[in-house]
């Protein structure tokens, strides 16, 4: 048990200090704003950085996976950069603690979203004035993005076809199947098709992934690696340090990202078509002997690696 009081001692000072650093950075722009662009914004000024930085909360019935987005462009000179790198720090803190507390004391997550707002009277009033649900922690924690040196342009395209494909064995997936109601026909029929397919046959279960904004950034000049450009994704406002207070040239992206898929299928796709467990979103392989294969590949260049 003492344990848990340190860590929640720990995480709420971490906050206080996060919400000191969004608070400097939000204060520090709004004295000397700095040429800046948002999607679907006619002009950006103090007040829509101060939501994007502080937008902390799940909406009522908002899924607890997704985050909400603020794609926006800013340029900084040295003093906006130096309260962007101590929000960023704070993040980073925050972001350790809470793991450690999620590996230590996973019972103290929802006691964590009800009590730390109320650190913080503002912050609490906007939650309830705005009829808001708790405090979603991976918007505490997620970095602002920060360009590498100043940009000649940035290229901004949403990308709808991310998915995370987690391995799983025929074990595994018939435990997750009984973990639901065995008695249901269709878990039945799916029981069923897992016991006509050999124990060893490698399945991958798919996780359709929120759509990103995803940005394509030009440098100036070269890196010292040599790089002259670096992608990233785009959930916050990018902070490009630039002495000489430039935007770069951006592209016009719609505001909204398209309903439906716009990249070709890959040519060398190895999963089936079609779902083979609907009620895990589980696919076969196309090949199961080559997949093992490259299974076993990959552990050895992590064991020569290592």
């Amino acid at each position: 048990m003492e344990l848990q009081y340190r860590l929640l001692a720990e995480l709420e000072s971490d906050f206080d200090r996060l919400i000191d650093a969004v608070e400097h950075l939000a204060t520090t722009y709004a004295e000397r704003p700095t040429p800046a662009w948002a999607l679907g914004e006619s002009s950006v000024d103090a007040q829509w950085l101060r939501r994007a930085l502080t937008d902390f909360w799940y909406q009522d019935g908002q899924d607890g996976r997704e985050t909400r987005n603020y794609i926006g462009v800013i340029a900084a000179g040295p003093a906006l950069m130096e309260a962007v790198a101590a929000v960023n720090l704070g993040k980073a803190r925050f972001g350790a603690t809470l793991k450690h507390i999620r590996q230590s004391a996973p019972r103290l997550i929802p006691e964590i979203k009800a009590v730390l707002p109320f650190r913080h009277p503002v912050l609490h009033d906007h939650l309830r004035g705005q009829g808001l649900a708790r405090l979603h922690l991976k918007q505490c924690w997620r970095q602002l993005p920060v360009a590498d040196a100043p940009l000649s342009r940035v290229r901004l395209a949403w990308y709808t076809s991310g998915r995370s494909i987690k391995r799983l064995s025929v074990a595994e997936a018939e435990a997750k199947l009984k973990q639901m109601d065995t008695s249901a026909a269709h878990i039945q029929i799916q029981l069923r098709r897992l016991g006509d397919i050999p124990d060893s046959e490698p399945l991958a279960q798919i996780q359709q992934q929120a759509p990103v904004m995803r940005a394509n950034l030009f440098f100036r000049e070269a890196l010292e690696d040599g790089r002259m450009r670096r992608a990233m994704n785009l959930p916050l406002p990018l902070f490009i340090p630039d002495p000489a207070l430039k935007l770069p040239h951006l592209n016009d992206p719609p505001v909204t990202p398209p309903t439906t898929r716009t990249r070709a299928k890959r040519s060398d796709q190895r999963l089936e078509d079609d779902v083979f467990l609907k009620s895990l979103r589980v696919y076969r392989y196309r090949d199961p002997a080559l997949q093992i294969a490259i299974d076993h590949q990959r552990k050895d260049e992590a064991i020569d690696r290592g």
